[in-house]
């Protein structure tokens, strides 16, 4: 599974790299995004959708893999 990041909802909190910095990270423009890579383990599964979840813009979405 990925995450994804609309940089256009995001308001640069960084409550999601705060919970999930494996997943997200602020980028230089003081926006959130999403590391390129797929996660497969279940702890930062659940800390990656906890990091969703509390967005407070809705601005992270799944991205599920074929």
């Amino acid at each position: 599974m990925k995450f994804k990041v609309d940089e256009s909802a995001c308001i640069g909190c960084g409550a999601c790299t705060c919970i999930c910095d494996k997943v997200f990270e602020m980028s230089d423009d003081g926006y959130a995004v999403a590391k390129d890579e797929k996660v497969t383990d279940k702890e930062t599964l659940d800390e990656a959708t906890e990091a969703m979840e509390g967005c407070p813009t809705s601005a992270i979405t799944e991205q599920k893999e074929d």
